[in-house]
């Protein structure tokens, strides 16, 4: 299955400022899933598509990796994410490549995905015959959606359904979550305007590989787990 990898790395970050760029445990962010991608055995190809140039000059120091310039019209917070995709799947065209099966967006906020989560998402794919195929993890069972609350004039109240005494783990069904590091979907979903389509699949990842970095806390815990 041919397959073209995207990391999408754009400068702007509201919370963390160019968190692609800033150093975590002494390497920038976006090098750890650059790394990974590099590693991985099933991508035809690798993109790191990014309105930075100093996340490009690092995509540049990686053998055959395509670094593409992100217009600013696509760099937004609130640019969806098929509007890098159709952009790094033209640009791949217009260097005259073959056509792809898949495409896989590799998260740099994701600095713990390893090759294999990647190969394995891309496996799952071509396996499975599904529209995607994500990365997911447990969601720890103090935070089943069963214990979920709202208060309404400060009286606490289910917010879907009484827990009706299961509040053990054992009591409860294991539910999971996309962890964000991986999404696997075939051209045809893309061209439909679709990052994840109706058949989902789902590739597990341990809790302590799924974080996803989005605020100073979620840097910190980072830190704390690379040392």
């Amino acid at each position: 299955m041919r397959t073209l990898a995207i990391i999408p790395a754009r400068s702007g970050s509201k919370r963390l400022l160019r968190k692609n760029w800033r150093p975590l445990a002494g390497r920038p962010l976006a090098d750890y899933v650059m790394a990974a991608a590099a590693a991985a055995k099933l991508p035809t190809d690798v993109v790191v598509n990014s309105d930075s140039e100093e996340v490009l000059a690092l995509g540049h120091g990686y053998t055959n990796f395509h670094c593409i310039l992100r217009p600013a019209a696509l760099s937004t917070d609130r640019s969806p994410a098929i509007d890098y995709v159709t952009h790094s799947l033209a640009y791949m065209e217009s260097l005259g490549k073959p056509a792809y099966d898949a495409i896989a967006i590799i998260q740099p906020t994701s600095p713990f995905t390893l090759a294999a989560d990647i190969d394995a998402t891309i496996s799952l794919l071509a396996d499975s015959g599904a529209d995607t195929a994500v990365s997911i993890t447990k969601i720890p069972h103090d935070l089943n959606p069963l214990k979920l609350k709202v208060l309404r004039k400060k009286r606490l109240e289910p917010y879907f359904e009484e827990e009706a005494g299961r509040m053990a783990a054992h009591d409860l069904p294991q539910v999971y979550i996309r962890n964000g590091a991986v999404y696997v979907t075939t051209l045809k979903t893309i061209r439909n305007g679709q990052i994840i389509g109706p058949d989902c699949r789902g590739y597990l990842m341990p809790r302590e590989r799924s974080v996803d970095i989005n605020d100073d806390f979620d840097w910190r815990l980072a830190e704390f787990l690379l040392q």
